[in-house]
This record gives C-alpha cells, sequence and structure tokens, in this order.
C-alpha cells in the first residue's frame, strides 16, 4: 500500500524512471515523453514506488496464499539441531539437515536447471511444510507466481463449485492451480481416498506434468508403513495370532498410476525425526 503523504508518487504507488535493468523493462508500462527540449523525446517507465515496499512481502504471501500460520517459515528459522545428539536416534539431526540443504538448493536454483519439484515425506511435525512454504516463499519473492493448497481444501473448493449456489466454477478454482509457475500442496493424501479425489489429483498432477510446471508436495504417508522393532503377535483365547494393523502407504492413498507418476515430477525427500511439536515445544520452540 503507498503512503499517502509521498512526496514522489502522491500516493499513487507508482513513479516514473528513465532507466530500467534489462529484465525489468518487459514487465513495466513504458511511453514517450517529452523533455525541456522539444525536439528532443525520451522514454520513461512507471515502476512501483519505494514507499510501497514496506508490505511487500505480506502481499506477495497473500497472492500466494500462503497461510498466516506458516508467513513466518524460512530456512534461516528451520532448525536442524533440534534433538540430543547423545541419543541413539541422534541421524534426526542429519536428516533434516540434509532435505533443508536440498529444498534450500531447489529454491536458490529456480528456475534454472529445475526440471522436477520436490516430494516431501516424513511423520506428522517433522518439518515438511516448514521447508516446502520456505521454498515457494523465496520463489514468489523474486516474481514468479506460486500459490499454496491445502490436499483437502482443494477437494472441498472443487465440491463446493458444484453448488448451484456459489459464485465459483470448478474452472475458476483450477486454472490458477494448472498454471502457477510453482505449486505447493500440502499434506497430500490426507484424506481419504475415493474414486473422484484420484481423478482429481491425478488431473492437476498431470496438466502440471505435461506443461512442465513445478510442484512441491508434501505427505505423512511414506512409500511402506513404518518399520517396527519385531513382538509377538497378540493371540486371542484360543491361540490364534491376530496382525497388527497396517498403516496406509503413499500408494494406498493415491493409486500405483498417480504413485509412479510422483516420481517423475519430483525428487522424493524424506525426514526421519518424530513430531516437533511433541518432543521440543516445551523449550518455547515452534515449527509448522
Amino acid at each position: 500500500m503507498a503512503r499517502p503523504d509521498c512526496t514522489v508518487c502522491g500516493g499513487t504507488g507508482w513513479k516514473t524512471v528513465e532507466r530500467l535493468e534489462e529484465d525489468e523493462k518487459p514487465k513495466r508500462v513504458s511511453w514517450i515523453k517529452p523533455t525541456s527540449d522539444p525536439d528532443v523525446m525520451r522514454r520513461v517507465w512507471a515502476v512501483p514506488c519505494d514507499c510501497t515496499g514496506d508490505d511487500r512481502a505480506a502481499r506477495v504471501m497473500a497472492r500466494a496464499r500462503i497461510p498466516k500460520r506458516y508467513e513466518h517459515c524460512d530456512f534461516d528459522n528451520f532448525d536442524t539441531d533440534v534433538y540430543d545428539a547423545a541419543r541413539e536416534s541422534a541421524g534426526w539431526n542429519r536428516s533434516l539437515e540434509q532435505a533443508k540443504l536440498v529444498a534450500e538448493g531447489f529454491a536458490r536454483d529456480y528456475p534454472a536447471g529445475t526440471e522436477t519439484g520436490l516430494l516431501l515425506m516424513g511423520p506428522c511435525g517433522a518439518g515438511k511444510t516448514h521447508l516446502a512454504v520456505s521454498a515457494l516463499r523465496q520463489i514468489v519473492l523474486r516474481g514468479h507466481t506460486g500459490l499454496f493448497y491445502d490436499y483437502r481444501e482443494l477437494l472441498k473448493e472443487i465440491q463446493g463449485s458444484y453448488n448451484a449456489e456459489n459464485q465459483t466454477t470448478e474452472l475458476g478454482i483450477l486454472e490458477p492451480v494448472l498454471t502457477a509457475d510453482v505449486l505447493l500442496l500440502d499434506d497430500l493424501g490426507a484424506s481419504k481416498p475415493s474414486p473422484w479425489a484420484l481423478e482429481t489429483v491425478g488431473h492437476i498432477l498431470n496438466s502440471r506434468y505435461n506443461e512442465r510446471r513445478i510442484t512441491l508436495l508434501t505427505t505423512n504417508y511414506l512409500d511402506s508403513g513404518p518399520a517396527t522393532p519385531a513382538a509377538p503377535a497378540p493371540r486371542l483365547p484360543s491361540g490364534q495370532a491376530v496382525s497388527a494393523a497396517r498403516e496406509d502407504s503413499l500408494e494406498d492413498r493415491l493409486g500405483r498410476r498417480i504413485r509412479s507418476r510422483l516420481y517423475e515430477m519430483c525428487r522424493t525427500v524424506e525426514l526421519f525425526a518424530p513430531d516437533y511439536r511433541r518432543e521440543v515445544r516445551q523449550a518455547g520452540r515452534v515449527r509448522s
């Protein structure tokens, strides 16, 4: 928002300049303006006034639909030295550090040499959304279009568009999802799979894949159920063994065809760490 008392733009939010960097020229409006010499004309460009820069980041976050809960997420405040190094599972910290390096490198290099997105897999509270939002934030602040959607929220919005009383349409919701330079789909597979949901997410992913657009995904579901220590199987009074319930895999939630597509679309990054909120929140730190 421009300052009403700005002496440069007069509260309009725009100022004129006579020179721009080459990569900025196509993004700005220009025209020929006479100078004090009536025989000399000079091209000028309209650019955002400096007084609008104070809330630019907030406006960019809003356009990208990044929730306020995650607006603070950045690589600088992603802690990779969280868990007690003396514990048997000290590899948790190394897992977080490696995931951060991959996500940070992806955001830094985008779009040069970036042909695949990222699929961040791991348990609840491991920091997947924090890293994904950090990458999206860095990319959109450089001027690329980006969009954040929670998987369940997206499906509900599309379903809601079928209501005759709703002012939105399915095409109106899907168009930015399909065309954004970078789409972040959070909590993939969270809702119970249905033929309609699988068809919808398959359409989104295939369309973006075919148009070579980058997709970032986070999910709590792994490619196989988490390994558990061997233990005697419980038995009924009759002596019959009872099989333990198996947690769903990502393929169970999305189907084999979509999971196969994701191998082509994304680099898989697994975070092996317990729930940060449960393990460390007592120290007063908060992670998304």
